[in-house]
């Protein structure tokens, strides 16, 4: 089977860090079928005068193909100027990759989107022209935050019912898509995998020792973007409420984002109790989970995330929000406490009771139902070549 797989979502020269999640996730598809991994780059003319301040100038180094983790990623330029109307953005990515599309006619079977929109509705307009089936894989705030915007609405009603299927990483997400127009017979559920050599249980002291952190201090880490709506404010906010009842409370954040420079500034007041450290490797990103008391995720909107899962898979209690699949995550008192979103005061209240409350790391690791990686390109496979038989068959 030849799969064409498109996404602005993954890591290139300019931002090695992003998506781990796809990479992975490709690296292992690549083992099953034949892969071609084309990693959009936003462009529009002039963008390299721009520089760090547009993505599309950030990016406009990145080579036309790169080799990572032994894929080879080609980096086609998409139509993506900045301030244009964002319902206009299928059309330019389709736009954009129609040349290419054409050039690979009658060598691939399938495409494989790997975001709503615009890259999802692009695949979908793709497959429409070539003959082909397309997937299209959702994954959180692709669904929860765009389609808040009514002209990506409309697009995604006009993508979903032309999708043969959409694989999604949680039922909660899976049903937005159904409202769109989705035929519910069409959509998979495939929960997203860990690495679980990488997270996995070790000694927190040992952990600690890694990365520099005081053995005595009771240490809670967040992994995620830093943004509002993923609740960075709030999680700085319930730290200031509880700080002060034990002195060897500290918090690390680990993510970028468009606030970044704020959560510094804020996070600055609070007496270097709090170390925002950016963007960090996978395997420091793991160090610090292992070393941690508990992992927190306060979003207000989410898929099924693999903070969460990498967390339970390094035996680490979580305190997050009743947002899209999270609550068919944190099941039971082992795995952690769920809080509404934006509720500071309720959050600052859980983040105290699990930091403070003992508890076995063995018995979250067997609580929570994980898959490797492997597992889930084995289910995605699965998907694609049901789509591919379907449409060969019809």
């Amino acid at each position: 089977m030849r799969v064409w797989a498109m996404t602005k979502i993954f890591p290139n020269a300019a931002r090695p860090l992003t998506a781990p999640f796809f990479r992975q996730q490709f690296v292992e598809l690549a083992k099953l079928c034949e892969l071609r991994v084309a990693g959009l780059i936003p462009w529009f003319p002039g963008a390299s005068l721009t520089g760090n301040r547009t993505g599309a100038g950030e990016q406009s180094g990145v080579p036309a193909r790169e080799t990572i983790d032994g894929l080879e990623v080609f980096h086609p330029r998409v139509f993506h100027p900045p301030k244009v109307g964002v319902p206009l953005l299928g059309a330019a990515y389709t736009a954009s990759l129609l040349p290419l599309a054409l050039k690979l006619r009658g060598e691939v079977d399938v495409i494989f989107g790997t975001w709503a929109y615009p890259d999802g509705f692009a695949a979908v307009a793709l497959g429409e022209i070539l003959g082909i089936p397309a997937v299209v894989q959702v994954i959180g705030s692709d669904i929860h935050q765009l389609t808040k915007r009514p002209g990506v609405r409309w697009n995604l009603r006009w993508a979903l019912p032309r999708c043969s299927r959409v694989v999604s990483v949680s039922r909660q997400l899976g049903e937005t898509c159904v409202e769109l127009g989705l035929p519910a017979e069409r959509l998979e559920v495939v929960v997203t995998g860990v690495d679980r050599e990488l997270f996995c249980l070790v000694d927190r002291a040992q952990a600690r020792a890694a990365v520099g952190a005081d053995p005595k201090e009771r240490l809670i880490v967040s992994v995620g973007r830093l943004e509002a709506e993923k609740g960075a404010f709030d999680l700085l906010d319930a730290f200031e409420r509880i700080a002060p009842r034990d002195a060897s409370l500290r918090l690390v954040m680990l993510g970028d984002g468009s606030r970044e420079d704020e959560v510094r500034e804020r996070a600055a007041t609070l007496g270097g109790r709090v170390s925002v450290l950016g963007s960090r490797p996978l395997d420091e990103v793991a160090r610090w989970v292992q070393a941690s008391d508990l992992v927190t995720l306060p979003s207000w909107a989410e898929g099924t995330p693999n903070a969460l899962m990498e967390a339970f898979s390094c035996g680490r209690r979580v305190v997050s929000t009743r947002v899209g699949g999270i609550p068919d995550m944190v099941t039971s008192e082992v795995l952690g406490e769920l809080v509404d979103a934006r509720d500071v005061e309720a959050l600052a209240e859980a983040l105290w009771r699990v930091v403070s409350t003992p508890y076995d790391a063995e018995a979250v690791t067997h609580a929570y139902p994980l898959i490797t990686w492997p597992q889930n390109a084995a289910r995605i496979h699965d998907v694609l070549k049901a789509a591919v038989d379907e449409r060969q068959g019809g």
